[in-house]
């Protein structure tokens, strides 16, 4: 079903990569009456105007969320309560209120517990699967989204109509929109993830103090920068996301360390035959993650051409 949003204006508070992506690719896309945004920062805001990200900035944040018929809320996790609490006792009973924030188990906490019986049936978690090392509102980018996939978790008070807008507002900027439990999502974030970027921040961390560090950076190769890649995110982002998920993450961390210690002794006695059998099954299951992967862009692909 195709909802039309063009009577329809767009508050997006949070400026930075995820928000302004989707400010961007909104308005280039003309899929909203208007967009308006908001920032803590009126240097971000200022940016944001100039920039072509947004209609409207203002720090009259009641005045914004008044108006707003769908909020889009891109700030860090452990902030989205806040946000919300503030913006709460200014929103319409008929105006859409969805995130994108990596964890939503917090999100979720906080809808229950600051939002009316009717605010509730337009509350639609959501979260991005796409991103960036590059952070700030000059990150912007407006096929940030495209051919990536977006997972809703609306919960059980959430009106289906609600969440067919919101689904409507990602496929218009060219994403994949999938439905989810918040809970499923944060398990399964917290391995595909959460704890990758935990073991890229912790391996730099780890090389960057070793006496030799220059000598070690200066002769990393490929593998290294594509597996360290995601070590340059925003530290900030990912403090938040890993205190908001700690129960998820600790369950996916031990059972990688278990592993991991497993080869490790593996090394120690030179055992190849539990090396090679434990190379060999991540090849043939990282061979089959990228099949997979092919065979969802040639689907994709096929369908963008019969649209």
């Amino acid at each position: 079903m195709t909802v039309n949003l063009t009577d329809k204006n767009l508050l997006v508070i949070g400026l930075g990569l995820i928000g302004g992506s989707l400010a961007k690719a909104c308005r280039q896309n003309k899929i909203f009456a208007s967009i308006s945004g908001f920032s803590r920062k009126a240097e971000t805001m200022s940016d944001a105007l100039s920039l072509g990200l947004v209609d409207e900035v203002s720090d009259d944040l009641q005045a914004l969320v008044s108006k707003a018929d769908v909020i889009f809320l891109a700030v860090p996790i452990l902030s989205t309560p806040i946000v919300m609490a503030q913006i709460q006792p200014y929103l319409r009973n008929d105006t859409i209120v969805t995130d994108g924030g990596s964890v939503k188990g917090t999100v979720v906490k906080a809808g229950l517990e600051l939002l009316t019986d009717a605010q509730l049936k337009m509350f639609v978690p959501g979260h991005p699967i796409a991103g960036s090392e590059r952070s700030g509102v000059t990150a912007a980018d407006e096929h940030l989204y495209i051919d990536h996939r977006i997972i809703l978790t609306p919960i059980a008070e959430t009106e289906p109509e609600a969440v067919q807008v919101v689904s409507q507002m990602w496929k218009s900027v060219g994403a994949e929109v999938d439905i989810m439990a918040w809970d499923y999502h944060d398990e399964v974030l917290a391995a595909t993830s959460h704890l990758p970027h935990m073991l890229a921040f912790n391996l730099v961390d780890t090389l960057s103090k070793q006496s030799e560090n220059r000598e070690i950076f200066n002769y990393a190769a490929g593998g290294f920068r594509d597996f360290t890649r995601i070590a340059a995110s925003d530290p900030t982002m990912w403090h938040d996301i890993f205190i908001a998920n700690h129960r998820a993450i600790l369950k996916v961390l031990d059972s990688y360390l278990d592993e991991l210690h497993k080869l490790r002794n593996a090394v120690a006695v030179s055992d190849g035959e539990y090396m090679k059998f434990v190379f060999q099954e991540a090849k043939e299951a990282r061979e089959h993650f990228s099949e997979i992967l092919e065979n969802r862009a040639r689907r994709l692909q096929r369908s963008a051409t019969h649209e």
